[in-house]
């Protein structure tokens, strides 16, 4: 068989009916999660007030100290997502999945009768925790469907649904202008209810290794604790970065630079290309260079593309914006196959929820520390938001370093 065979059945394995699945089940959760941020330059000016001040708040209508705690009050609530993606290693994936997935949609959709800024805040933190334990969930079970040839393509594919979901939420968002149009958006998630028990039939249950070994809820064994703190100090930054390169991203450019909303809008659906390349490097460069050197790569590659999309201009808010969803490409699917492979079956999903806590916790930290500095600063202009970029990103991309002491899984079988 040549290497062309090969290839054309790896090939044929990513893209099966239970992949696709997954990556539709990704792309529901991605769209609920990113409406708040895709419609919050709009959430700003309904709920606060614009005027013709120099200041931050002025030209968004809330002050960055508003906006951050409440994105960083979102990402808080998501640390409910330990508990119960710790739950799945007992009851099972596919229930947990479906749980979460049916009320976190229904309660962001619920968020478009929000009368004010801070219940559209406490609707979408009840539905945070949700659907991300409903995302990390489709992560655990793509990599234990997968076998260690296919497992980060096939991660690549279902991260492609949850980017195409995020996408998808600002398309709309752009394409559909009239007051109040953020409730419209929010409404829609109530749609995808309908299909998710169906697409779930077409997904088996993974199997379980020995139940015999589970601890208790949130429980991490010794062995394994060492390796999940240095994993966890990277999605930790990670976080750092995308919490306000992702959570400002409409807020600056439709506010700040004065883009209009329909070409924000196309910008993030061009950013799909530079994604879709940054997960193809990403499967092509973790058999090439190996797990821990690409997500390094990418974690870098985030830190320097959010510090260049916020150092002011239309140009350079777009390159970096382009640039920055490639990088979360090339670094998501290596570092989600790198967090889920080197645990046993018994604690991997308890260790994916103490993933999302350190997810969490780093992007509230970033989200506070962006939204103070830029208070504090309150440069005007299109440089509002340099100098919080570059305290927050550039002083962490050290810790890309820490996954040189992780083992790289790359040809490590599950147990």
């Amino acid at each position: 068989m040549t290497r062309r065979d090969d290839a054309n059945i790896t090939r044929a394995k990513i893209f099966d009916r239970v992949t696709w699945a997954l990556s539709a089940l990704a792309l529901f959760a991605g769209f609920a999660q990113f409406g708040a941020v895709a419609s919050l330059a709009d959430v700003a000016k309904h709920f606060g007030h614009v005027s013709t001040s120099t200041s931050l708040a002025s030209q968004v209508g809330l002050s960055g100290s508003v906006l951050g705690l409440g994105l960083a009050a979102l990402r808080l609530a998501s640390l409910g997502a330990l508990p119960l993606a710790s739950l799945a290693d007992r009851l099972g994936r596919i229930r947990l999945v479906r749980q979460t997935l049916w009320f976190g949609l229904a309660i962001t959709a619920a968020a478009a009768l929000s009368p004010n800024y801070w219940i559209f805040v406490a609707c979408f933190a009840l539905g945070r925790p949700l659907l991300s334990t409903a995302s990390t969930l489709l992560q655990v079970m793509t990599v234990e469907l997968s076998s260690t040839a296919t497992r980060v393509g096939r991660l690549a594919v279902v991260g492609a649904g949850g980017g195409a979901g995020a996408g998808l939420s600002a398309i709309l968002h752009g394409a559909i202008r009239s007051s109040g149009s953020f409730r419209w958006l929010f409404a829609l998630a109530i749609v995808p209810v309908v299909v998710v028990g169906v697409l779930l039939r077409v997904v088996p249950e993974p199997p379980t290794r020995d139940a015999t070994l589970l601890a208790r809820i949130g429980g991490v064994s010794r062995e394994y604790r060492g390796l999940l703190w240095r994993v966890a100090m990277v999605v930790g930054v990670l976080g750092m970065i995308g919490g306000p390169a992702n959570g400002f991203v409409f807020v600056y450019g439709e506010s700040i630079l004065h883009i209009s909303p329909p070409k924000v809008a196309l910008m993030v659906s061009g950013a799909a290309v530079t994604g879709l390349v940054g997960l193809m490097l990403s499967r092509w460069l973790a058999d090439k260079w190996g797990r821990r050197t690409t997500a390094a790569a990418g974690l870098l590659a985030s830190g320097l593309s959010a510090s260049l999309a916020y150092g002011g201009g239309k140009a350079l808010f777009v390159a970096g914006y382009l640039v920055g969803v490639g990088a979360a490409g090339l670094v998501t699917p290596v570092i989600s196959a790198l967090g889920t492979e080197i645990f046993p079956h018994h604690v991997r999903a308890t260790a994916a929820g103490w993933l999302v806590v350190a997810g969490v916790l780093g992007a509230t930290i970033g989200l506070a520390l962006f939204g103070v500095v830029g208070d504090v600063l309150n440069s005007s202009g299109s440089a509002a938001l340099r100098w919080p970029a570059l305290i927050t990103f550039v002083p962490m991309l050290w810790t890309a370093a820490l996954l040189r002491a992780l083992p790289d899984s790359a040809q490590l079988e599950l147990v």
